[in-house]
């Protein structure tokens, strides 16, 4: 059973709970891991292929976090560090053991295509979704990253360019770019009527 003092810190903000991490509390970054634990294994199953690969790498990130804590400014906001560090790590795991990342991303949410008929087939929509998958694979690694950290993470552009350490307006120039890239290469495996 939760103490008083768990549902205390559940009700902290990410970036109170970093502060009492710094101070040596463990049980706050207990409940640091469980606000992120979820969150970072779907960030990670966007760029990697096996759950082996997501789960180790999320436990290097904890590691990671945990190490690096006192470097953590509290008055920034703590979700763009901890989603760099993991982006490293995906993006290191990706170098070290796979080559051919599975991206799975909600096709309605990046491309404006009609929504779909009533009557619309299972198989076709599978395909589409398969499409866009293959799109967004052969889409290069900096417009990649920028597509699943914006439409599958849900980061504003602030939050983008401290996780790549980038500048804001480059983020918007990459999206743009990410979203030409992808419409072509959806409009060239369309098939033709």
């Amino acid at each position: 059973m939760p103490s008083e003092s768990d549902s205390a810190k559940n009700d902290l903000t990410d970036e109170a709970l970093a502060a009492l991490v710094q101070r040596g509390d463990e049980d706050a970054f207990t409940a640091l891991m469980n606000r992120y634990q979820g969150a970072l294994v779907r960030y990670g199953r966007k760029f990697l292929k096996r759950d082996e690969h997501v789960d180790d790498a999320v436990q290097d990130i904890f590691i990671a976090v945990y190490r690096n804590i006192n470097s953590f400014d509290t008055t920034r906001r703590f979700s763009p560090w901890i989603y760099r560090i993991a982006h490293n790590a995906f993006m290191d795991v990706i170098r070290e053991r796979e080559r051919d990342p599975i991206v799975l991303l909600d096709l309605d949410a990046m491309v404006a295509f009609p929504s779909p008929e009533p009557e619309r087939d299972v198989i076709e929509e599978e395909r589409m979704r398969q499409m866009v998958e293959r799109g967004v694979a052969s889409l290069s690694p900096r417009y990649r990253e920028i597509v699943i950290l914006y439409y599958m993470q849900e980061l504003g552009y602030q939050d983008i360019a401290d996780v790549l350490h980038i500048p804001v307006g480059t983020v918007g120039v990459r999206l743009r770019r990410a979203r030409e890239a992808l419409k072509k290469v959806l409009s060239e495996a369309q098939p033709k009527h």
